[in-house]
C-alpha cells in the first residue's frame, strides 16, 4: 500500500538524513557488541556468497514508526566484498512493509546512508534512529518499498580498535549496497523482488551511484531499475588541492580529517603528521569520534581548527593524497540503469563544480543521467521533491528518456 507523502514530508526526511546524529540511551550494546535483540531464523543457512546472512535479530529499540509499518525488521550480518574483491562481513536493517505484497513482491530499496563516523559504533543499525535516516527509511516503506540499509563495511562492530570503514571508498559502499538486496532477498524470498533501485544521500549518494556503476558485473541475478543519489560526494580527490591552497571551508574540516583516520588505518605508511599539526593534532582523538556523547567536545575541536592545521606539509604530500582519494572515487564505467542525481550550488561539504564535472564526463560518454541543479541549495536542504515520483516511474518502466536531460 503506497501512502501519499508530501514533498514537506520528504525533504524533512532528507534533511534529516543529511544531518545525521545517534541517541546513546537507545544503542546500548550486548556482551557480543550487538544491540539487544532475539535471533530471528535464516532461510538458507549456510548458503554462501556475497550478500548471505550469517546471522538475523530483531530489532527491540528500533524507532517505534519503522517498527509499526513493517512486517519484517531486522538486524543482519551479511557477506559481502572490499575494493580489492576480499571477501568481508558486513551488518545492516531490512525492513519490509507490513500488508499484503503486491504480484512478484516488494519492489526493493538498496538504502545509502549519509556520514554518520569512521568507528566501528558508529553503524546506523546500532541507534533507534538509524543515526538521522529514519525518517526516510520510514518514508520509503509508506510508498511501498521493502528498504535495505547496509551500515557499510567497519561500521555496526563496536569494539574494534582501529577505524575499519573504508570512509567514502565508493566501490566497497557499493558492494555494500548491492549485497544488502541481496540479503534482503535471501531473509524474505517471498514477499520481495528481484527489482530494485538505490537511494542515497551524501555519502549515500556516492555509495548508490557505485552500486548503478557495478550492478552489470557486480550485482547480477538481481534487476536495478535506478538510483537517486543526493548531494552525492561523486569525485573527492580536489580536497587536497583545497588543503594545499588553505581553501578549505570549516564544513571540510571534518570530512578531510576522517578521511585522513581512515588512510592511515589502510595505509600504515602514511605520515598522518604530512597532513595535521597544531590543534587536528592535540584534538585528534576527539575529533575522530562520532558517538553524541562525544558531541560537544567534537565540536569544540572542530571549531578550533585552523587552515594551517590540516594543511599538507609539501607538494609531494599533497600529490600522495590526491592519488589516494582519486582510488576512492566511482568506479570506472558508465551506469547500468537510469540516475537522477541532485545537488546544491551553495554546498559548502562537497563543491558542485565537482559534481558538475563528474555528471558532464557522465553524460559525454552516453549515460542515461537526470541531473537536478539547484543553485541556492546547499548540502542538506536539497529539493527532493521528485525523487519519488521519478523512482516510481523507475518500476514502473515509464522512466527517463534516454541520454542526459537536467529538471
Amino acid at each position: 500500500m503506497r501512502i501519499f507523502v508530501s514533498w514537506l514530508a520528504l525533504a524533512i526526511a532528507v534533511a534529516a538524513a543529511l544531518t545525521a546524529c545517534g541517541s546513546d540511551e537507545q544503542s546500548a550494546t550486548t556482551s557480543s557488541g550487538r544491540p539487544p535483540g532475539v535471533p530471528v531464523d535464516v532461510p538458507r543457512a549456510g548458503a554462501t556468497g556475497p550478500g548471505t546472512v550469517s546471522w538475523a535479530q530483531t530489532m527491540p529499540v528500533l524507532d517505534r514508526r519503522i517498527s509499526a509499518a513493517t512486517s519484517l525488521a531486522v538486524r543482519v550480518e551479511y557477506s559481502s566484498t572490499d575494493h580489492d574483491n576480499k571477501p568481508t562481513v558486513v551488518t545492516g536493517g531490512l525492513f519490509v512493509p507490513a500488508g499484503q505484497a503486491p504480484q512478484g513482491g516488494w519492489p526493493i530499496i538498496g538504502f545509502g546512508h549519509a556520514t554518520v563516523g569512521v568507528l566501528s559504533e558508529c553503524g546506523p543499525t546500532l541507534d533507534s534512529s538509524l543515526r538521522g535516516a529514519a525518517d526516510l527509511v520510514y518514508v520509503l516503506l509508506s510508498q511501498g518499498y521493502a528498504v535495505a540499509v547496509s551500515d557499510y563495511q567497519g561500521l555496526g562492530t563496536p569494539g574494534d580498535a582501529e577505524p575499519t570503514h573504508p570512509y567514502l571508498d565508493a566501490t566497497t559502499e557499493g558492494h555494500n549496497i548491492i549485497d544488502s538486496v541481496r540479503a534482503m532477498r535471501q531473509m524474505s524470498p517471498s514477499n520481495t523482488s528481484d527489482k530494485w533501485a538505490g537511494f542515497g544521500v551524501s555519502q549515500g549518494g556516492q555509495a548508490a551511484w557505485a552500486s548503478n556503476v557495478l550492478a552489470a558485473s557486480y550485482g547480477k541475478g538481481l534487476n536495478l531499475v535506478g538510483t537517486v543519489a543526493i548531494s552525492p560526494p561523486a569525485d573527492i580527490s580536489k580536497l587536497s588541492d583545497k588543503a594545499w591552497s588553505s581553501n578549505l571551508t570549516k564544513d571540510q574540516y571534518g570530512l578531510y580529517q576522517w578521511l585522513l583516520l581512515a588512510l592511515k588505518h589502510e595505509n600504515p605508511s602514511l605520515d598522518l603528521d604530512s597532513y595535521r599539526r597544531g590543534s587536528a593534532t592535540t584534538n585528534w582523538t576527539a575529533l575522530s569520534q562520532c558517538a553524541s556523547r562525544y558531541s560537544q567536545e567534537r565540536q569544540q575541536a572542530a571549531d578550533a581548527l585552523t587552515d594551517a592545521d590540516l594543511r599538507p606539509d609539501s607538494a609531494t604530500s599533497r600529490e600522495e593524497l590526491e592519488r589516494l582519494l582519486r582510488e576512492r572515487g566511482l568506479p570506472k564505467g558508465l551506469p547500468t540503469a537510469p540516475i537522477l542525481v541532485m545537488y546544491g550550488g551553495k554546498d559548502t561539504l562537497i563543491d558542485s563544480a565537482w559534481t558538475t564535472a563528474v555528471i558532464g564526463a557522465n553524460c559525454s560518454a552516453g549515460a542515461d543521467l537526470v541531473a537536478s541543479f539547484q543553485p541556492d541549495r546547499g548540502h542538506a536542504d536539497v529539493d527532493p521533491g521528485v525523487a519519488i515520483s521519478w523512482l516510481e516511474q523507475q518500476m514502473q518502466g515509464s522512466g527517463s528518456p534516454s541520454g542526459c536531460t537536467n529538471i
